[in-house]
């Protein structure tokens, strides 16, 4: 049954992704950018409603009276596909930092180009993020959320935080407030596989982290604060009454934090 529903959602997510991108075309692009965002806003939250349906996935998404009214960047962590979708519908004016090369794909790219985004070439780590300030800089003048994800890479639930430096030096040049965004959606969507476990993701926009902080202070709260985070939703999901899988890093973090795992779930000691 796990294998079919997977199967299930992974086509018609898809499938959905491409017939919606056909059909709103024309709208989006003869709508003015702000007007036009209703159209990748009501995809990501058809493909929520997909991944509910058809994995039996939930999305409780908690803590969005956290968000700011003016700019801000918004700092998620990144485990999986979902968190890159599922915070969209919530967010007034997303800007995203994304590689260049996603913009030479037909459809997509000319979608991105569209609602302004940041392209950068990840091979020059310097130059990106000068261009990144520059033209963030610019962009937030609108009133937008930067979204940017603070290790990179996507990583398994539980890792050890591996977080770059590159959002500590756009804090500082932009002056903005960050917003960390806690979850463990990989246990539910894990990163190169094709199965999706049912449940329900929780992620929590945590209180926001005030512009003007020394680098090093700024730092230290924003891994602290996510990372305190997301060991108590890793709790939470792993005493579960039907937990989904945990990977050895889940595994061996629970055991830092004094939780041990059997077939029941999980107990602290």
């Amino acid at each position: 049954m796990l294998i079919l529903r997977s199967l299930a959602f992974n086509v018609a997510f898809y499938g959905n992704l491409i017939v919606q991108m056909i059909v709103w075309t024309p709208v989006f692009f003869l709508l003015p950018r702000r007007k036009a965002w209703f159209v990748p806003k009501v995809w990501a939250a058809s493909s929520l409603w997909l991944h509910r349906v058809l994995a039996g996935t939930r999305a409780e998404i908690t803590g969005l009276e956290n968000l700011p009214d003016g700019p801000c960047i918004i700092a998620p962590k990144h485990q999986s596909f979902w968190d890159t979708i599922a915070f969209l519908p919530s967010i007034p004016d997303a800007l995203y930092i994304l590689k260049r090369e996603l913009m030479w794909i037909p459809f997509f790219g000319w979608y991105v180009a569209k609602m302004r985004m940041i392209p950068i070439d990840r091979g020059s780590r310097s130059k990106a993020l000068k261009k990144a300030v520059r033209i963030g800089r610019e962009l937030m003048k609108e009133n937008r959320q930067l979204i940017i994800y603070p290790e990179g890479t996507r990583r398994s639930p539980g890792a050890e935080p591996a977080y770059k430096y590159g959002i500590v030096e756009l804090y500082a040049q932009l002056g903005v407030p960050v917003v960390p965004v806690a979850h463990v959606a990989g246990l539910y969507w894990p990163r190169r596989k094709f199965l999706r476990y049912p449940g329900t993701i929780r992620a929590r926009f945590l209180p926001l982290i005030e512009a003007g902080l020394p680098r090093d202070e700024f730092q230290r709260r924003l891994i602290s604060e996510t990372e305190a985070a997301c060991d108590a939703l890793l709790l939470e999901a792993a005493s579960a009454p039907n937990p989904p899988p945990l990977p050895e890093t889940a595994k061996r973090r629970l055991a830092e934090l004094g939780a041990t795992a059997d077939l029941s779930g999980i107990s602290v000691r």
